[in-house]
């Protein structure tokens, strides 16, 4: 059984063949696709809308005011994303069962601070939303980890100094009441 190392053209090349000879031969484009379509499986549409929140299934964590202060929303959806990601490198210590939770959690802020993005500047919605990757979710989770890693060392090495601090204080104490007793019996002596 003999295979071909290419597959066979297309059958509408035919229509081409005069195309060197005579460029207006061929015939016209498809018009372009206007309204929804599939393309690989996904469902598309041609209006660049950007989707609720609702409509993406994603609990809304900002007024749903038309007038938005978008800087004011968008730091309070910062920290409240560095708090929820150091609560999951504890969560991934303590309780490594419950991370899906976070997890979640975490997901659904960073949506709402795209949505949040994706709402100032329209133009970009295709840009941005494919720079949410898992890739680099994990990049900045393992540098968050990273940093509790870093400022729980630093914090053992202040325990540690501060202990040894106190331990010389007991000592040097333990010295005076020494001085202090001796200096008591030598008055008590004369």
């Amino acid at each position: 059984m003999a295979t071909a190392t290419y597959p066979p053209p297309p059958p509408y090349y035919r229509l081409y063949k005069d195309y060197s000879e005579n460029p207006n031969s061929a015939p016209e484009p498809p018009p372009p696709i206007e309204g929804t379509y599939v393309c690989f499986g996904g469902n598309y549409t041609t209006e660049d809308v950007l989707p609720s929140l609702e409509e993406q299934g994603v609990p809304q964590l900002y007024p749903k005011d038309s007038n938005v202060d978008y800087k004011k929303e968008l730091r309070s959806l910062n920290r409240e994303l560095q708090l929820h990601i150091l609560e999951l490198a504890d969560v991934l210590v303590d309780r490594p069962s419950q991370y899906a939770k976070r997890i979640g959690e975490i997901s659904s802020i960073f949506k709402n601070l795209h949505h949040l993005l994706n709402s100032l500047r329209p133009h970009q919605v295709k840009k941005i939303s494919s720079s949410l990757t898992t890739y680099g979710f994990i990049v900045l989770i393992f540098s968050y980890v990273q940093a509790r890693a870093t400022l729980i060392h630093i914090m053992e090495l202040q325990i540690q100094q501060r202990k040894q601090a106190v331990e010389d204080i007991k000592r040097r104490r333990e010295e005076a009441q020494g001085f202090l007793k001796d200096a008591f019996f030598t008055l008590d002596g004369q």
